[in-house]
């Protein structure tokens, strides 16, 4: 995991709108002061559609002519987080949804997602440490696409991944998922809602809404860690409204002991809460819900579908081992089609690219960004 970065610096497009989480009362008399501060970033879903495919093979063909489409080294995804891997790589811990398997080739988009293994490294190489795999894609590809996928991540050098499980003992001793990072322990705690596929065999398994496993994997990280997040892979798909299955699910985290809780699986972003907490050493603990990130990277161009919102968690660690949940820095970013700001998918910070319309090589996809991020800044207020 990456140690080298204390605090990120991001343009907090949404300032003015979000909620002050922390305004404890550390620094009086009788109560500890801060001592470090870690940021976690947490973006939405990374999928790779056919068209994505496509795009990243036909640019890295242009310049090998003898490419294979079932070689796993001949996709180029270079231009997808230019503007954006400096904030993933300089964070403390960097987490992602991966919406795909990694089953071999041949390499498929939508319905059943099969991404070539050199997309997970490119991920990596961004700056992602931790891959989400509970969604409702992991089993695209049956049992065997979802064991090889484990298998790639196992093998891969400073990655973590959870939410897919083996068997009975992975669940019960990596579920959540632990990550030390500085000397806090940060809990992890991915599920899903169900997946597309679904066998008769208990495992793999991904774990699901039910009520008193939940319970069990809160007392787990409760026990075992300082910071509890919560990644749930829920909702309904193009609403950008939380549902009451959502709330209810959130509501029983908080009471459980999450310090926030971030959702995917919309494929838009929706909207947010604010939830108290229990009274901690140093001060109330507000627990920030963002109910769904929406795509981080894709090939959707429906309506909502191509702003994302990345997310920077500050964990406040106080001189008395308590950890709290500062102001969560939040990132719209777009993510624009080939043809649009460049040749291929890529995903940029929204904030940076307004009033550079001269920029896109078709600017009615300019025009569409700005439009969506004027809607979904009054979704976020």
């Amino acid at each position: 995991m990456k140690k080298f970065c204390s605090f990120i610096k991001f343009q907090a497009a949404l300032a003015a709108t979000w909620t002050v989480f922390f305004a404890g009362t550390s620094g009086k008399a009788g109560f500890p002061e801060p001592a470090d501060t870690l940021n976690i970033v947490i973006a939405g879903d990374i999928m790779l559609h056919t068209a994505q495919i496509e795009n990243c093979f036909s640019r890295y063909a242009a310049s090998h002519p003898q490419a294979d489409r079932t070689d796993a080294e001949c996709y180029d995804y270079s231009p997808y987080f230019t503007d954006l891997k400096d904030c993933m790589q300089a964070a403390d811990l960097c987490i992602a949804n991966m919406e795909f398997t990694l089953a071999g080739a041949p390499f498929t988009g939508y319905p059943s997602f099969c991404a070539p293994d050199s997309y997970a490294d490119y991920a990596a190489d961004c700056g992602v440490d931790v891959f989400l795999t509970a969604n409702n894609h992991i089993f695209d590809k049956g049992v065997e696409g979802a064991l090889r996928t484990l298998d790639v991540y196992d093998r891969m050098q400073n990655i973590s991944h959870t939410g897919c499980f083996r068997n009975e003992g992975e669940i019960l001793s990596g579920w959540p998922l632990i990550v030390e990072v500085r000397g806090t322990r940060i809990a992890l705690l991915n599920f899903s809602y169900g997946t597309n596929v679904n066998f008769e065999v208990e495992y793999p398994k991904v774990p699901d809404l039910d009520r008193d496993a939940l319970s069990e994997a809160m007392e787990r990280a409760r026990a075992n860690s300082d910071f509890i997040i919560a990644l749930p892979h829920w909702g309904i798909e193009y609403k950008l409204n939380h549902s009451a299955g959502q709330q209810e699910i959130a509501e029983l985290l908080v009471r459980l002991g999450a310090d926030a809780v971030i959702g995917s699986h919309p494929h838009v972003v929706q909207d947010r809460a604010v939830y108290d907490g229990t009274l901690s050493n140093a001060g109330w603990k507000k627990v920030p819900v963002i109910y769904s990130l929406g795509n981080f990277i894709s090939n959707m161009s429906a309506t909502n579908t191509q702003i994302g919102l990345l997310v920077t968690l500050p964990v406040i660690r106080y001189t008395d081992g308590t950890c709290l949940c500062g102001e969560p820095g939040c990132e719209l970013t777009w993510c624009s089609l080939p043809g649009g700001l460049r040749e291929s998918h890529t995903t940029i910070p929204v904030k940076e690219y307004l009033g550079r319309r001269s920029e896109w090589k078709n600017p009615s996809d300019y025009d569409k960004m700005v439009s969506t991020y004027k809607r979904i800044l009054e979704i976020l207020k």
